[in-house]
């Protein structure tokens, strides 16, 4: 076991940065556990981990286990959102300004690990979360490896990139993914030291459109997490442009809408759009929502 002590110099919110890196209440690779201290498992350049973080009197204590510990712990203040730059974000709105109030440790963490975030990304292309979900924890409960140390039960570590070549298409379909997802995840993975070598945002945006499958939206979702961009906005999620138009104006719009409404605070658009989800505001639900396919059954 490694550990590390880090003091943040300024309002941090653990919680808030770890939380996108949690893909549904039963993700393998994500726990909370009854002492407020969050669990997460990673495979870094040195290999796969489990790293434990809490919060003690101000400070934070990173604790480690597995080759790929010591990578882990280095990489902790940059998890936590310490690498976050926050200046030139100035505030024109006050539902905006209520939320920086109500949450003043929001940060945006990175992770430097490309295909972490990938794969559920892909997993989440248009169809409803509780279905990406089920794939993604099927996936790793078949591919992934134990989280070394003492993890809570059940924890995985995502499978290396030649894993998610060699997975057979009836694995895809039981796992509720079908060819197209399937196709793009395997496809990346053969890029995969590529994406992973990505030195700024922008390059690696430009390798992810490049592959068949990866757009906008998923592109964003994934410099959001690996690289901590927050200026990412993800163009073409289905609930997002509704939210931003409703806090904002009070009526919903759509995604060309929404980018005018996220000019003024270019550079940091998704930092307004997650203070955006931060408020609690949603437009009134019409009409049914939309429903959990399986493909397992197709």
């Amino acid at each position: 076991m490694r550990e590390r002590w880090w003091a943040p110099d300024g309002p941090l919110d653990v919680g808030l940065a770890l939380q996108p890196h949690k893909r549904g209440g039963g993700d393998p690779t994500w726990r909370q556990s009854g002492d407020g201290a969050v669990w997460r498992t990673s495979r870094t350049p040195d290999g796969p981990c489990t790293l434990r973080v809490s919060v003690e009197a101000g400070r934070v204590h990173g604790q480690a286990w597995g080759p790929g510990a010591e990578w882990a712990l280095e990489a902790l203040p940059g998890l936590l959102g310490g690498l976050d730059n926050i200046s030139g974000f100035i505030v024109k709105h006050e539902v905006l300004a209520e939320a920086v109030r109500k949450n003043p440790g929001l940060r945006i963490g990175r992770t430097g690990r490309v295909m972490e975030a990938l794969v559920p990304a892909v997993l989440e292309q248009k169809v409803v979360g509780r279905e990406a979900w089920r794939a993604w924890r099927w996936l790793l409960d078949r591919y992934g490896e134990p989280a070394p140390g003492p993890a809570p039960e059940g924890m995985r570590v995502i499978p290396e990139a030649a894993v998610w070549r060699q997975i057979p298409s009836w694995h895809w379909h039981r796992a509720g993914a079908e060819a197209v997802r399937a196709r793009t995840i395997a496809n990346a993975a053969w890029h995969a030291g590529k994406l992973e070598a990505a030195a700024t945002t922008e390059e690696l945006d430009r390798l992810l459109r490049a592959l068949p499958g990866i757009g906008v939206w998923t592109s964003a979702e994934v410099r959001q997490r690996a690289l901590g961009d927050p200026d990412a906005v993800s163009v073409g999620d289905f609930h997002l442009a509704k939210l931003v138009g409703y806090a904002l104006t009070g009526e919903k719009t759509d995604d060309e809408g929404m980018l005018r409404l996220l000019e003024p605070y270019l550079g940091h658009r998704h930092r307004a759009t997650l203070l955006v989800w931060l408020t609690g505001l949603r437009p009134p639900a019409r009409g049914p929502r939309m429903a959990v396919r399986d493909y397992r059954s197709f």
